[in-house]
């Protein structure tokens, strides 16, 4: 994405805000809300997928439907940092890790993980992620309630 040089103007803004509230609302209906043509806002969507700006649209999976109740996020040390890549890779084959990130701070890594419930968490934990070759030890938070989940207003 070229992040200086990407100018949104307020139809452009108008358009997003609708699809980021429901990716699924008709095109002609934002057309008819924003006042121009539906060949026009497709023209705008692209222009924005080609800058980088929109990275996707994805269906959004409700994982207690599922029986996944416990989230958690995970710190993990490792003994030498020369074991991240690794013990990436690693991290990758565990379904219930759903994010990553290679942070500052006192964990070299810090995942997002979901899980059925407790004793679901603790054997990810004990029998997976603390099974990585590399891995010192673990921090573990458990989620007990999200109260905010949005994405960046424009």
């Amino acid at each position: 994405m070229k992040e200086n040089n990407l100018k949104i103007d307020g139809i452009d803004k108008l358009i997003l805000n609708e699809l980021m509230e429901d990716a699924r609302t008709p095109i002609l209906s934002i057309a008819r809300k924003v006042g121009i043509s539906g060949a026009a806002i497709h023209q705008r969507l692209r222009k924005l997928e080609a800058s980088g700006l929109i990275s996707g649209s994805k269906f959004i999976i409700n994982p207690k439907v599922l029986g996944f109740k416990t989230l958690a996020f995970v710190g993990i040390f490792l003994d030498s940092s020369s074991k991240y890549k690794e013990a990436i890779k690693r991290l990758k084959d565990i379904d219930e890790v759903i994010e990553s990130h290679y942070t500052t701070g006192n964990y070299a890594i810090f995942v997002k993980i979901l899980c059925r419930d407790n004793e679901h968490l603790m054997q990810v934990l004990n029998h997976e992620i603390q099974n990585i070759k590399g891995v010192a030890r673990t921090e573990t938070f458990i989620s007990l309630d999200q109260q905010i989940d949005r994405q960046l207003k424009i």
